[in-house]
């Protein structure tokens, strides 16, 4: 493993679980308050008209009552608090995480989530009047009901599809009086799918395995039915999907045998970085030489997996960014 990558691993962990739709273990930094089972197949959010007091349903299918415009937000994970921004709210974020980095100016922010953990106390010292939590563990459901014990009002966002995405969005420009603003928004990222899925269409749809990260013999990638999954589905591919966490044996991958693979993990490790290196690291791993992607050379590092595997307003680009990487044939060469 390359240097200063393994400190990377629990975070990758993270965002694996993260794209895989499953729940992942925390340290919360508070005593447990007795955590529950996340909610299956849980409603789409939905909201009344802005005028406050409002009443919304976030997608863990919990209502909360605004009594007035939140002046004071606190985001528990990038993909909310770069809604926020795109919302033109920006301003209003006085808590976020260690690893938000988008917009620039969010850098500036007091983080309240370090290393993957919920400080519950300096989320109480914002003083935050909104909490955006985020869903299927990855802000644990221990510290979701400690928060609503406190008094905090928290929407959790857990969105596990394009059309999710869009519902989030619009759930959070409900709350922040910027519905307008979100449907914009939503309406400008709807006819940047639509013309990714026209560009792909009628395309050869190669078996592709997007490696979110492999280490000590495990492979992480998209989940049956997780929201990776659908991206590649819409990108012109048909998906090699692992377990419910994402993850698939080295025998199920050999017998699959992907024609194509995504090191979406390249944007982290540097040594996945070069084709030719990343190539011959994927075929030095045991039962990975004989890969059809492997022998056709069909391995390639993949360095937009923030924009890809993050659910917020850039998730277009990424979509996009599959889309070239599995057919670059169907787009235009950039100038």
């Amino acid at each position: 493993m390359a240097p200063g990558f393994s400190h990377r691993f629990p975070l990758l962990l993270l965002l694996a679980l993260l794209v895989c739709g499953c729940a992942a273990p925390a340290d919360t930094g508070a005593p447990s308050q007795g955590a529950s089972e996340p909610a299956e197949s849980a409603p789409l959010p939905s909201a009344e008209p802005a005028a406050y007091p409002v009443t919304l349903t976030d997608d863990a299918g919990r209502e909360l009552e605004l009594e007035a415009e939140p002046r004071r937000i606190v985001s528990l994970a990038p993909s909310n608090t770069e809604i926020v921004c795109a919302l033109d709210a920006c301003d209003r974020l006085v808590g976020v995480t260690d690893f938000d980095d988008y917009p620039a100016s969010v850098a500036g922010i007091d983080d309240v989530v370090v290393n993957a953990t919920v400080d519950v106390e300096l989320v109480v010292a914002a003083d935050p009047d909104l909490v955006l939590a985020a869903g299927n563990e990855l802000t644990p459901t221990s510290v979701i009901d400690q928060l609503d014990e406190l008094g905090l009002p928290v929407l959790v966002l857990y969105p596990e599809s394009l059309d999710e995405v869009f519902a989030d969005i619009e759930l959070i420009g409900s709350a922040l009086d910027r519905a307008d603003t979100a449907d914009a928004l939503i309406a400008d990222m709807e006819d940047g799918v639509t013309d990714v899925v026209a560009a792909v269409e009628g395309a050869d749809r190669p078996l592709a395995l997007y490696e979110v990260f492999h280490a000590e013999g495990t492979t992480y990638t998209a989940g049956e039915g997780s929201f990776l999954a659908s991206l590649l589905d819409l990108a012109g591919a048909e998906p090699l999907t692992g377990d419910e966490q994402g993850v698939i044996t080295a025998e199920a991958l050999v017998a699959a045998d992907p024609q194509l693979i995504l090191l979406g993990a390249a944007s982290y490790d540097p040594s996945l970085g070069d084709p030719e290196a990343a190539l011959e690291t994927v075929a030095a791993r045991p039962g990975w030489g004989e890969l059809t992607a492997v022998t056709d050379g069909a391995v390639l590092p993949y360095f937009d997996d923030i924009v890809t595997t993050r659910p917020g307003p850039r998730i277009v680009d990424g979509l996009e960014a599959l889309a070239r990487a599995i057919h670059p044939d169907r787009f235009e060469a950039e100038p």
